[in-house]
This record gives C-alpha cells, structure tokens and sequence, in this order.
C-alpha cells in the first residue's frame, strides 16, 4: 500500500477550494478513478493506495488547472483517462481536427491512432468497449472533413432495430422512425458544430440519416459515412454497406463486439469482416480497450469486471468439456 503526502505552498484558498469542488466532489472522483484514499487537512493531503503516485500527480496537475477556471467533473474526469495514461502521446504529437471545440483531441495514445488511422486510411472500422471514443472522434473526423472541403457530404448510418430492422411498427416518416436510433450521433454533431449549423446541413442534405436497411443499391461519392453499432449488421448487410463506397469516400465502422444484439444464431458481420478483410490493403482495423474509456471513472471498471468474467466463463466451460 502506497502513502504519498502532497503540499501546497503559499496557501491559496480559491484554488483549493476550486481543486476539492463542492463537498469535496473532485476528490471523491479521483478516489473513485484511482482506487485510492484522499485524506486533506488545510492545504495538506495525504494519499493511500495502490496508484497514490498517480493521484498526487493528478492533484498537482488540477490545482495547477484551478489557477485560471473552475473544474468541472468533466475536467476531472477527462484529467484522469490521462494521468492513467503514462505514456500517453505528447499534446504537440496529437492530431489536429477543426471543430467548433478547439481543444479537441484524443486523451489517449490508442485515441490519436485512430485519429490518425481515419485520416490515412479510405476504410476504419473501430472496435471496442463502449465509452472509448470510438463514435465521438469519428463524427469529428469527420466535421473535420466537411471543414476543410475534402468531402461533400456526411451519411450517418445505423441498423435501425438491433434484431431485425422493423421500421414500418416505428410512429412517423422514415427520420421520425430512426431518430431514437441516431441520437448518439446527432449529440456529436451538435457538440462539435452547433444546433443552428447542423439543421441548416441537414436542411440541405449535406447532413443525412440512412438507415442500413435502405442502403442497397446506392452508391455514395465525395461523403464521409459512419456505420455505428455496427456489431448488429450481419455478414451479409456488413458487404453490402462496404461495397456501398464511392470515388472520394471515406468510411468509418464503429461498434463493439462484446454487446451483440442479434438473435443467438445470428453472425455477426463486424466480427466476420476482420477475419474476411483483415489482409486488405487500405483498410485498417483498430481496437480500443478498457483503459481507453473516456466517461465515468467507473465505466472503465465496469468493462474490465464483465471481461474478466466472461474470461472466467469461458475458462470453466472449455475445462468442463474436457472433463
């Protein structure tokens, strides 16, 4: 068990109040992301636990923050993915996307390799726990795109239904029937490009919505598509979408494979694509991990906890069957 002790010198109240939060709540975020004890008297801290290096690196780098701004638990949270982060890419290294967030990057170094990947690749597919950033940067990427002229339009696609795509039960036209399905996406556009400016692209179907089950026969040229969630396609939806792509496209998959809605026979197609495509030239694959997770502290635990029970899940049943 790790003590470290952590002072600051002159004493500035505002910014220890400002590093605490109210009630105490920034620390109890810290506590809660590194698994330690915070115990604080004046401007004295003393720190118990297996990561108490890394929570005094943390509390010097908020207080530090707390100079010019409040913390919000966002600041914190997102502080913390990157102090998890050891050998985290350097700032000036991280690539560069032009949106209305100017501090836009990735926190961590698997998140600048996607970023990367997307820019250099025609075809990504991002796989990976839910909460790691995977559809969030690809909607940058590709405000990003649009921004810089290199494409026309942005296509947001998604299996509408996870089991089966029933549209027609769905109340209203065919956007009021696939809203629900694409929310996650529309938050991403408006946070990155603003209400106003998003309604005006969709109002000039620069912006569109098209539901999987109405992509064949298109062809889409000079446009940036993401396919999210796409671990609910099957094999035979996931060829069609691929072979969907134009002259001057870019194409996004996103989805993890761990949370699979289709009915128990049913393949998935973002698990056969790799094994299908893995050896194309131009298409690149990349997967997140647990410690890539960009929300609440504990979402990262929750991931690793379901892993390791699925791992020992598995472990029993293959030891069973030998038995």
């Amino acid at each position: 068990m790790q003590t470290e002790q952590l002072s600051f010198n002159p004493i500035d109240n505002e910014r220890l109040a400002r590093l605490c939060g109210p009630l105490d709540e920034n620390l109890k975020q810290i506590e809660t992301g590194l698994d330690v004890v915070i115990q604080r008297r004046g401007e004295g801290f003393r720190i118990r636990g297996p990561r108490a290096a890394d929570a005094a690196t943390a509390l010097t780098r908020f207080y530090l923050q707390a100079e010019k701004q409040e913390l919000s638990i966002d600041d914190i949270q997102l502080g913390l993915v990157e102090v998890r982060q050891h050998d985290a890419t350097p700032e000036e290294e991280a690539p560069v996307l032009a949106t209305r967030r100017g501090d836009l990057r990735g926190r961590t170094p698997r998140q600048n390799s996607y970023i990367k990947a997307i820019q250099q690749h025609d075809i990504t597919f991002g796989i990976g726990p839910a909460g790691t950033g995977k559809t969030y940067l690809a909607v940058a990427c590709a405000v990003d795109a649009m921004e810089r002229d290199a494409i026309k339009r942005i296509v947001l696609v998604r299996p509408a239904v996870e089991a089966g795509e029933k549209l027609g039960f769905l109340p209203g036209d065919l956007a009021q029937k696939v809203d629900p399905y694409l929310r996650p996406l529309y938050d991403a556009l408006y946070d990155l490009m603003g209400f106003d400016k998003v309604t005006r692209l969709f109002e000039k179907n620069l912006i569109e919505i098209a539901p999987l089950a109405y992509m064949r026969g298109r062809t889409l040229n000079s446009a940036f598509i993401i396919l999210d969630e796409a671990q609910n396609t099957t094999p035979e939806q996931m060829k069609m979408f691929l072979t969907r792509i134009g002259f001057g496209s870019k194409a996004v998959i996103t989805g993890d494979i761990t949370q699979i809605d289709l009915a128990r026979h049913q393949k998935s197609g973002l698990v056969e694509v790799e094994r299908i495509l893995g050896h194309v030239r131009g298409i690149h694959f990349h997967h997140f991990q647990s410690d890539d997770v960009v929300r609440h502290p504990l979402v990262q635990k929750i991931v690793d906890a379901y892993d390791a029970h699925q791992l020992k899940e598995l472990t029993q049943s293959k030891s069973d069957e030998k038995s």
